[in-house]
């Protein structure tokens, strides 16, 4: 899909929101031919806003009133159930289902990623009943938040009054590794049991603990730690045992993430002068730089898990900061993926391995937003609010 160039899109976002009234995370693009059109509706007003909501945010789709593709309706059959019907216009039948949640609000979600399924025409999943774990300033400290991808049925999970970062799921989700100052005033990792919210220490020791994160397979967990005098990738299990030491340079290393089949860990690494992106086999061996070739500060890596090839990751574009994505699949460079009026940072990949979100900020505010990486739409999802929100983190049902 042809990019289109920046100040056209901050041409139609200053448009169709207002300079003076725009909310910052939301880039609006120009109706694109590639988009399939739909009309949206349910019989409950919660259920149908909701839907509006999820529908409007994925790149993929433009709702309509009329002249549509695929007419869907969304029925509440129980309190945790909801059918999904899907019509073509003129009233052919394309699926009909009843699906269960957790509860209403879940049912819907549920029920829109299989209408999303049936009628997207590329092979996308759904990514709607996706959960997120995030930082939040709502007390004005930073602490560990979960909730849906539209921020219903929040939980604040941890109220240590002391700074919280980087929270990270567990693969089946019963779980959140995080970085807090709780207790020792220095950077330790803990983790938190979704069953009964009890915090365990995960790794303690001298110096710095941070960046953790769980393989795909859940067995192992990545972190960086700095008790033998440099920040550098350590690999440990489940439990925080038999940790080993992966990196052993002079550089600093961060932001640890696992390939899709684990047999891989990218991360970033100033060796080269200043912030780059490495490769390095979680076996051991050398580290190998990632040849993206679009700006001299790449950094807080992901990597896809819906497609093997893929990674997004923070840029800096001028003053400013950027997502970028990049394919090993592909000879050339990275390719910005984000084009907007302040600064995109933190992406996390969603399932269907073209939307992410990460976190918009500018000098007063932050929030979390969804991206579609190949139009570069972004639509916040955090309420303003709420309060300051970043480094979100998803867990995939």
């Amino acid at each position: 899909m042809q990019k289109l160039p920046r100040l056209f899109l901050f041409f139609l976002f200053t448009l169709s929101v207002g300079f003076a009234e725009r909310q910052i995370g939301d880039v609006i693009i120009s109706a694109d031919i590639k988009t399939v059109a739909v009309r949206v509706s349910s019989n409950v007003d919660e259920l149908n806003n909701l839907a509006l909501l999820a529908f409007r945010v994925h790149g993929r789709y433009r709702l309509v009133g009329s002249g549509f593709s695929f007419d869907i309706r969304f029925t509440q059959v129980a309190t945790n159930q909801v059918r999904v019907d899907i019509e073509r216009d003129g009233g052919a039948k394309v699926h009909t289902e009843v699906v269960s949640g957790a509860n209403l609000r879940n049912a819907l979600l549920r029920a829109a990623d299989v209408a999303v399924e049936r009628t997207n025409g590329i092979g996308l999943k759904g990514f709607f009943a996706t959960k997120l774990t995030f930082i939040g300033e709502r007390t004005s400290r930073k602490e560990v938040y979960t909730s849906d991808l539209f921020f219903g049925e929040v939980k604040q999970i941890t109220k240590d009054n002391a700074q919280a970062l980087t929270p990270r799921w567990s693969k089946d989700g019963n779980k959140i590794i995080y970085t807090s100052f709780f207790r020792s005033g220095f950077p330790d990792i803990y983790q938190i049991d979704l069953n009964n919210y009890q915090r365990t220490s995960f790794v303690s020791f001298k110096g710095t603990n941070s960046g953790a994160r769980f393989s795909p397979d859940g067995q192992q967990v990545a972190m960086v730690l700095s008790g033998e005098g440099n920040a550098e990738i350590y690999i440990g299990n489940a439990q925080g045992r038999q940790i080993r030491r992966l990196t052993r340079s002079d550089a600093v290393e961060a932001s640890p993430c696992f390939s899709a089949d684990g047999s891989n860990i990218i991360f970033t690494s100033d060796a080269a002068g200043g912030p780059q992106l490495y490769l390095m086999s979680t076996a051991g061996g050398s580290m190998r730089r990632v040849p993206t070739n679009i700006s001299g500060y790449c950094a807080e890596p992901d990597w896809s898990r819906a497609d093997a090839n893929k990674i997004a990751f923070t840029i800096r574009i001028g003053r400013g900061y950027q997502i970028a994505t990049y394919d090993f699949s592909k000879s050339g460079s990275a390719v910005q993926a984000s084009h907007a009026p302040f600064d995109g940072v933190e992406p996390c990949w969603l399932g269907d391995g073209r939307h992410l979100v990460y976190t918009a900020r500018d000098e007063s505010s932050s929030r979390i937003c969804i991206l579609d990486t190949e139009s570069g739409k972004s639509t916040a999802i955090s309420p303003a609010n709420f309060g300051p929100t970043f480094q979100a983190n998803v867990w995939v049902p």
